[in-house]
């Protein structure tokens, strides 16, 4: 059974080292979440204390998918705080172990980030996804809609360049 929680620091910081496995096994699965391989020494361990310094300052919601206690996979919402944007905010990161990829995990994930989304007062969500990625068939299938294409925007963890459709959703407030 899988189950979606939302990480408080607390129990995020007990859970770095699955969230590093977690990414390494992401990225080097070929997901295009911003890094490149080979890794550089450190690069996980410091983008997750980047993530940690983010929820402890309240920009940042960081949701997994637990199968029984072992965490498969996260998504996190980051939030816009300037008061003109504080309505919006971007998804990131959404992430899945290969192991469980087609089992419905990141539509499990992605449902729940949401329903957070919607209940902490956001109608506005963007994101930004590699072209012909199955997470842009995922976010398209959640109503996602592309407003432009970048060619070779980002680069896949293997160098090569890639496009990138920007997506945006509007949420019913409430």
């Amino acid at each position: 059974m899988i189950a979606i929680r939302r990480l408080e620091i607390a129990d995020a910081e007990a859970r770095q080292g699955e969230l590093a496995l977690l990414l390494r096994d992401a990225v080097q699965g070929g997901a295009s979440i911003g890094f490149v391989l080979p890794f550089e020494p450190g690069e996980i361990e410091a983008y997750w204390r980047g993530v940690l310094a983010a929820l402890r300052e309240g920009g940042r919601l960081l949701l997994a998918a637990f199968e029984d206690e072992a965490l498969i996979g996260s998504v996190q919402l980051a939030l816009e705080p300037r008061a003109n944007g504080r309505h919006r905010a971007e998804v990131m990161k959404l992430m899945v172990l290969r192991s469980h990829r087609g089992r419905g995990v990141g539509r499990a994930l992605m449902e729940a980030l949401l329903e957070a989304a919607r209940s902490g007062g956001r109608t506005l969500l963007l994101l930004d996804v590699r072209a012909d990625d199955p997470a842009e068939r995922l976010y398209r299938g959640l109503g996602f809609v592309s407003f432009g294409r970048v060619p070779g925007h980002a680069q896949s963890p293997d160098g090569t360049l890639a496009d990138t459709p920007f997506c945006y959703l509007t949420l019913a407030s409430g």
